[in-house]
């Protein structure tokens, strides 16, 4: 493994002094909740949401391998969402009508990552008549404020879009982000799996298994509740790889929503997928284990996509729209007007003038490359793992 940016070196160093706090992360915990504006719940019902979040930041700190900014980017982790629940939970206690906000025929983009699901999101981001919740709003969720509030959001979005590529610049060339641009609910999300991509945490890996997603989802419209209040109602397009597996708890909180199945090749996502995990977990562990994230990965996302599998078989016609990686990876142009036609949306001449705007690869952006084998992995295991998928790609790639 190569050498880490001597950014993240200087900041391993300037944090080491607060890396032994990870031996007590009751005590770290207890300073977090008192910071985020909350105590124990505040008595409110809340004690569940609180509870999770001790346990989640106390299996993280046992990851011997974490760093000093791994350590210091759990914390944040830990810190923002305490902090987001009691803002919206003030904000609807402070506003009732906030909870009678309609979310409705909202669109998620889902399926695997790396099948373009960024890219579909970008493309159903152009039209006027839809709503995509950006960066800053997701990190931060709150009421349209004054313009220095939003600044200062903004702000705090752009660090840390900032550091994530300063600590890894090839991150920027697999995964672009921006402060200001449309994002995925992950950021909302209480909890999923992505805490898997910075730190080995299997007790909370083991906890996602048996966990009831549907309070996390109800929540999840809260959010978008106080986004949306006071504001004009769009359709909101939502976009997120790790609704996959809890489609039965999204469609439970958003029954009339449209979900946007993208599709690709899963030796080509896994491979790719791994090559993003492993340039974020270089952030946060040393040393890595290639081999590890490959099987992990793998098992991951192929049971992802079983649980989905198996949701979608008990969907009525017309709630999943397959779209094919050609569709929008090869010709967007062709592929962004069957996209809106799918979901019953008008493309519009606005909106083709601005599609080059999110079909373009960031300049100076470098190609992306990986090798399965990089991570212990060849094509037959994946064929293996996805073998019930694979087939219903082969149909939705039929022309």
């Amino acid at each position: 493994m190569s050498s880490p940016p001597l950014a993240l070196t200087l900041a391993n160093l300037l944090l080491r002094p607060g890396h032994g706090s990870r031996r007590t992360p009751d005590r770290v915990f207890d300073r977090l909740l008192a910071g985020a504006g909350t105590a124990d719940g505040d008595g409110d019902g809340d004690e569940r949401f609180v509870d999770d979040f001790r346990l989640l930041l106390r299996h993280w700190s046992r990851d011997e391998n974490l760093t000093p900014v791994g350590w210091w980017s759990a914390q944040g982790h830990v810190r923002r969402h305490l902090a987001n629940r009691a803002r919206v939970r003030r904000l609807i206690a402070e506003h009732p009508d906030i909870a009678r906000e309609p979310i409705e025929r909202p669109v998620f983009v889902v399926g695997l990552p790396r099948t373009a699901t960024t890219l579909t999101h970008g493309v159903l981001s152009l039209s006027e008549q839809h709503r995509c919740p950006r960066l800053w709003e997701l990190l931060t969720p709150d009421l349209q404020g004054s313009p220095e509030r939003r600044r200062k959001a903004v702000t705090a979005a752009r660090m840390m879009v900032g550091g994530i590529n300063l600590f890894s610049p090839r991150y920027r060339d697999i995964h672009p982000m921006t402060a200001e641009g449309p994002e995925e609910c992950t950021f909302a999300l209480p909890h999923t799996i992505m805490p898997l991509s910075q730190a080995r945490i299997p007790a909370y890996r083991a906890a996602l298994d048996e966990r009831d997603f549907v309070p996390d989802y109800a929540y999840l419209k809260q959010i978008y509740q106080v986004l949306q209040y006071g504001r004009p109602r769009r359709r909101w397009v939502l976009k997120s790889p790790l609704h996959t597996e809890n489609l039965d708890a999204l469609l439970e909180v958003f029954p009339d929503a449209t979900l946007v199945w993208t599709h690709r090749d899963p030796a080509a996502v896994v491979a790719s997928f791994c090559s993003l995990i492993e340039h974020g977990m270089a952030i946060t562990l040393r040393p890595l284990d290639l081999p590890g994230l490959g099987a992990t990965w793998l098992d991951l996302l192929s049971r992802s996509v079983r649980r989905g599998l198996a949701a979608r078989a008990a969907l009525p016609p017309g709630t999943v729209v397959d779209v094919p990686y050609s569709w929008l990876g090869s010709d967007p142009a062709t592929g962004a007007p069957k996209l809106y036609d799918a979901i019953g949306a008008r493309w519009t001449d606005a909106d083709a003038a601005r599609l080059p705007e999110v079909a373009a690869r960031p300049k100076g952006a470098r190609p992306h490359s990986y090798d399965l084998a990089r991570y212990g992995l060849t094509r037959a295991d994946v064929d293996s793992a996805f073998a019930g998928y694979n087939a219903l790609r082969a149909e939705v790639d039929r022309p």
